[in-house]
């Protein structure tokens, strides 16, 4: 490993390619067998699934599918060794469908099992389930009902298992398929759980939960006994919890709970984020929960994987991120998270031997001793909420003056955790400081601090933002004349907001696929979203069924500010992005050009919802390197 240079040395200009390029080694996993290992690697310039025996390395792999146009992210294992699923969509228009690999034959074209209609999509796929040779699909071929079925891996047959008469209701089904638990929501939004005989479907409510405090829906899910589920609920506390519903009480007993934390439930944006919780391949039952924190908490529920975690953990200073195992529980892959290792280091270890063995990690790239390390930070808002965030200080520089790039997350129902960022460790290389907060809203860090955004867009969340560049100022840390404001999704929102609500604190701005109006972003959702608005956008932001609440979202949409814009903005679209549709981006940078305000616009036309393919987040990042080293003064390769 390199020394990290002296301090008043910066490190040299790391390459955009080395930090944005697909990894050589990403999401392993063993096969219920034991006897090989899949991950995702670079072939035929996208990363696509390879399967290898778990004695073998890379040049004995062989690459089971074989994509040109857009990378696979998620890819699942069968109970039939000679069958691998994975979903994936058309140039970012998140329309997935589910294909078949045949291992046998790894040369052959997949096989799509969900040959769906325009507008339908395959929303989760669930491969645990005791009926052999099936996997239990979501997907809508009605577009207004996300329904559940059965899908023959081997013949591609699909048997309906249960069709939703209101497109807000959810149905968890046993390992089995049949419908055990259903979630709807009454007028106020709150979540009604009801117990489902499986035999009459007959419903019998037991449990109550509110709704703005689970904007992303609750966290539920199905013991394998049948006689529960464990849910995540604050009950009496700040903190989410993981809690177990009886289904014939409805008495709830907790099940794991860490005082001050919340149970993680990142999952619920994106699978390819760690889970909230840890199955148990061979029975189902939960083994483990995450908590946020600082760096977060992997909590052991069950006494074997207890001893488990604690030999895994031996292996690497960094976060447990994600495990998987054979079906016997002896054989492991574990996953590590750090803040300045690109993709971790990945562990192949037997629990009956001892043995353990380095998959990924020995070899990094870009080599940890030049990147810049996370550091948790907290500081009050101005009303006194308490807020956390990381702060990243370039490598080799003195911590103060620096030019600071205030980089917002999305959702805004998710948080920013510590861990390897790729744009944090881009943007530090190049000389500058970069804060994330989770700003009221964030989830992870209680019901008071999530709630206390009801209401609050382009308003106290906006102030969070810049009380935490106030923070950073007051420390000597920023310039506050080099202040950048970046973001995605809602962070883009976050960064119109800026140059908007407060034109004079941000000297660049970049959106990336950013709302700029409030409205019309509702108005152009997909239709099967809707439905499940009640306690996330509606709650937050306002109905747009009522002209009162609408034209106060009118009020807070930075388009109708547009005339305050002077700060020079960079503007990053997907032209199919379903979420935040082109239009957002087009209406913006239309009257700003007309004005002379610079901005530069960049728009995919094999992107949506975020740039996937390597060459367009290069391209991406090299304009947001251009674009801050001629506003804030950062180094520059070019």
């Amino acid at each position: 490993m390199t020394a990290a240079p002296p301090r008043g040395t910066a490190p040299d200009l790391i390459d955009v390619e080395d930090f944005f390029t697909d990894p050589p080694f990403g999401d392993p996993s063993i096969s219920p067998d034991g006897t090989r290992i899949a991950y995702l690697a670079p072939h035929r310039g996208r990363r696509n699934v390879w399967v290898r025996g778990v004695e073998q390395d890379h040049e004995q792999a062989v690459p089971v599918t074989h994509d040109t146009r857009r990378g696979i992210s998620t890819y699942y294992w069968t109970d039939d060794p000679r069958w691998l699923l994975y979903r994936q969509d058309t140039d970012g228009d998140e329309a997935w469908h589910l294909h078949r690999v045949d291992l046998d034959h790894p040369d052959q074209p997949a096989v799509d099992l969900t040959p769906l209609a325009p507008g339908s999509r395959v929303f989760a796929v669930d491969p645990e389930t005791t009926v052999p040779g099936t996997v239990i699909v979501y997907m809508n071929p009605r577009p207004l009902f996300v329904d559940v079925f059965r899908v023959d891996v081997a013949t591609g047959a699909t048997t309906p298992l249960v069709e939703r008469t209101d497109p807000a209701e959810t149905f968890l089904l046993d390992r089995a398929g049949r419908p055990s638990w259903h979630v709807s929501q009454d007028a106020e939004g709150t979540h009604e759980i009801a117990a489902v005989d499986p035999d009459t479907g007959e419903r019998r409510i037991v449990h109550r939960v509110g709704g703005p405090e689970h904007p992303m829906g609750l966290f539920l899910l199905p013991t394998p006994d049948g006689r529960g589920a464990l849910l995540g609920d604050y009950q009496d506390s700040d903190d989410l919890r993981l809690t177990r519903i009886d289904r014939e009480t409805g008495e709830q007993t907790v099940v794991a709970a860490v005082e001050g934390h919340s149970l993680d439930t990142l999952s619920s944006v994106a699978d390819s984020l760690p889970p909230s919780v840890f199955v148990s391949r061979r029975t189902g039952e939960v083994i483990a929960a995450r908590f946020t924190g600082d760096r977060p908490r992997v909590v052991p529920l069950d006494p074997h994987f207890a001893e488990v975690q604690a030999a895994m953990e031996e292996l690497s200073d960094g976060v447990l991120n994600a495990v998987s195992s054979d079906l016997d529980e002896q054989r492991w892959i574990a996953t590590f998270g750090h803040d300045r290792e690109t993709t971790g280091s990945t562990w192949f270890y037997d629990h009956a031997t001892g043995e353990s063995r380095l998959l990924s990690g020995a070899d990094r790239h870009p080599d940890p001793a030049v990147l810049a390390p996370m550091t948790p930070v907290a500081f009050p808002a101005r009303d006194g909420l308490p807020l956390h965030g990381f702060l990243t200080l370039p490598v080799g520089v003195a911590p103060q003056g620096l030019p600071l790039v205030l980089l917002v997350h999305g959702g805004p129902w998710m948080h920013d955790t510590w861990g390897y960022n790729a744009t944090v460790q881009f943007l530090a290389n190049r000389g500058y400081a970069v804060l994330r907060v989770n700003f009221r809203g964030s989830t992870g860090h209680g019901r008071r601090h999530l709630t206390a955004a009801i209401g609050e867009f382009a308003r106290a969340m906006h102030d969070d933002l810049i009380d935490a560049v106030d923070w950073a100022v007051a420390r000597g840390y920023v310039d506050p004349d080099r202040v950048g404001i970046l973001g995605g999704s809602y962070g883009g929102y976050a960064a119109l907001v800026g140059v908007t609500v407060t034109p004079d604190r941000f000297a660049a701005a970049v959106d990336y696929v950013g709302i700029s109006d409030l409205a019309n972003f509702l108005a152009t959702l997909p239709p099967f979203v809707r439905a499940n608005m009640t306690n996330n956008w509606i709650r937050y932001v306002g109905d747009p069924d009522d002209p009162e609440q609408l034209a106060e979202m009118r009020r807070r949409s930075p388009i109708t500010m547009v005339d305050r814009i002077r700060t020079p903005l960079l503007v990053a679209q997907g032209a199919n992005d379903v979420r935040v549709v082109q239009a957002e981006s087009d209406n913006l940078v239309a009257p700003l050009r007309e004005r002379g305000v610079p901005v530069e616009y960049l728009l995919a036309e094999d992107e949506g919802h975020g740039f996937e393919n390597p060459e367009n987040q290069v391209l991406l990042h090299r304009a947001i390197e251009r674009h801050l080293a001629t506003h804030l003064g950062g180094r520059s390769a070019s």
